[in-house]
């Protein structure tokens, strides 16, 4: 059932200024953010949590890490019924998928700066190499992007819905 709430300005506006942050984020990808701090230290956490599942693993873990960890958090609050959280934090999953597009439309150029300056270790230019889609790259990117945007949207409008709206699953 859903029940039209007094409105949660706290969470409205949190909401709105969290959902600003992200888009604003997704819109200049390239300009380095708070955000891209945390999200750094995840990425390379991920090359060595996946490094005993061989080189490809090891190589995709770092993005697969980047997206899973805010995922985890994500469906942490999700299942605590905290549905407010859980959408904010979807946010953050979104624009780490924006993220990745990003390393992935520089895979052929490779021109992002990256830890130690070599680019013999640019993440997307080995794993589309090693599957032979590097000539995708553009396309990969551009999909990729997209999900990441609508992720993003569907946190924002869920955390404002979530600000006016309640919803109670029980009988």
């Amino acid at each position: 059932m859903i029940q039209l709430n007094k409105i949660n300005y706290w969470k409205l506006t949190g909401a709105i200024i969290l959902g600003y942050y992200f888009l604003n984020c997704a819109r200049y990808p390239e300009a380095w953010h708070f955000i891209d701090n945390i999200d750094l230290i995840i990425h390379e956490a991920g090359h060595w949590i996946f490094m005993f599942f061989g080189e490809f693993m090891t190589i995709l873990g770092g993005s697969l890490t980047q997206i899973l960890i805010p995922v985890v958090f994500c469906g942490y609050f999700f299942f605590r019924k905290d549905f407010y959280a859980s959408s904010i934090l979807l946010m953050w999953v979104g624009y780490n998928i924006v993220n990745v597009s990003v390393y992935m439309a520089d895979a052929v150029v490779m021109r992002l700066p990256l830890l130690g300056g070599d680019t013999s270790g640019h993440d997307w230019n080995n794993l589309l190499w090693m599957t032979h889609t590097l000539q995708y790259a553009s396309q990969f990117s551009s999909i990729t992007w997209g999900v990441g945007m609508f992720v993003i949207i569907t946190g924002l409008v869920l955390s404002i819905k979530l600000s006016v709206f309640s919803f109670n699953f029980t009988k």
